[in-house]
């Protein structure tokens, strides 16, 4: 795939939302362990919304403004700690692509540069919390390099960013948690990967199955 069109945004959500659906009792598993058990359901109620949030604030040929509107009414589909860093995700990712028609190599790192800056924004969180970011920041970052190589496309780039979420994961194995009940349970957390870090990757694989489909 060489670029993703304007028309083509629900469809790669749903990408995303299908990635959850299917791994929704797996993270609900892993948040049972150290938080309140209901991440699965967030991220497939939240992701599972998002395609038809995206059709019915659509701003034709406008990525960015469609993904701001979007993004602002998930909060309200999921108004839970993990719903609300989503949504600020989406919306901040959209914002970096204002006026953006199709996303390619630079757009796809942009937006999820933006992404991990609504996270680290709306949660005051920081690398080595041991969150979601230390997956996502990650990520950016890998897709940011990726872009910028002489005849960038967008697997290169997707494929760069998974690397980097998995990355971001295994590092948080030797994180201490910092908040809500994982902080709690701290020293279970020791050898074990955070679960919003593992979100935030499946997240970044359900793009890369769309767009390497």
């Amino acid at each position: 795939m060489d670029k993703i069109l304007f028309e083509q945004l629900p469809e790669l959500f749903e990408s995303v939302a299908a990635v959850f659906a299917d791994k929704r009792d797996e993270l609900c598993d892993m948040d049972a362990k150290m938080g309140d058990g209901d991440l699965g359901l967030t991220m497939d109620k939240g992701y599972g919304a998002l395609p038809d949030l995206i059709r019915e604030n659509a701003e034709p040929g406008d990525i960015g403004k469609t993904l701001m509107k979007a993004g602002m009414k998930m909060s309200s589909v999921v108004p839970s700690t993990m719903g609300t860093l989503m949504s600020s995700g989406v919306m901040e990712g959209g914002k970096g692509l204002k006026g953006v028609s199709e996303i390619g190599p630079v757009e796809l790192a942009t937006y999820l540069t933006g992404f991990a800056a609504g996270i680290q924004k709306r949660g005051k969180c920081a690398l080595g919390d041991r969150t979601i970011l230390d997956a996502v920041d990650a990520a950016a970052k890998k897709a940011v390099e990726a872009a910028a190589a002489e005849n960038a496309d967008l697997n290169a780039v997707i494929h760069a960013a998974v690397e980097g979420a998995t990355e971001g994961v295994e590092a948080t194995k030797n994180m201490t948690p910092k908040f809500g009940k994982a902080a709690v349970f701290a020293a279970k957390a020791i050898g074990t990967p955070d679960q919003g870090a593992v979100a935030g990757r499946y997240m970044i694989v359900g793009l890369q199955n769309y767009i390497c489909k």
